[in-house]
């Protein structure tokens, strides 16, 4: 079942299964040396494509990771959503990039 809403008024938007494909295909394709599956990650995310549903913290998350790892791109798209989001909003996106980079580096050590 894919549920798309908000999660109990959390504030957690709930991907659907087409989601989670992509964010492994993504990362699978990371894993191989492409920064630009991060890209791809940001902008399914901020236009609510390729079965995400738009959600511009996980965008600006993935933004901020590609934009960390040289893409110039993410750094204007980051910017760019930035306009449209609340400073509790990109503090969350920053604290998951944090997290998942953070996780990144024990999974390397």
């Amino acid at each position: 079942m894919a549920l798309t809403g908000i999660q109990g008024g959390a504030g957690k938007i709930i991907q659907g299964e087409a989601a989670a494909k992509l964010v492994a295909d993504c990362l699978a394709a990371y894993a191989k040396g492409s920064i630009e599956a991060l890209y791809d990650l940001g902008v399914a995310f901020s236009t609510g494509s390729h079965g995400c549903t738009a959600d511009m913290i996980e965008a600006h998350k993935w933004f901020n990771i590609a934009a960390s790892k040289g893409h110039e791109e993410a750094a204007w798209c980051r910017a760019d959503i930035s306009d449209e989001m609340t400073a509790r909003e990109i503090a969350e996106a920053q604290r998951r990039a944090r997290e998942w980079l953070a996780e990144g580096q024990r999974k390397a050590a």
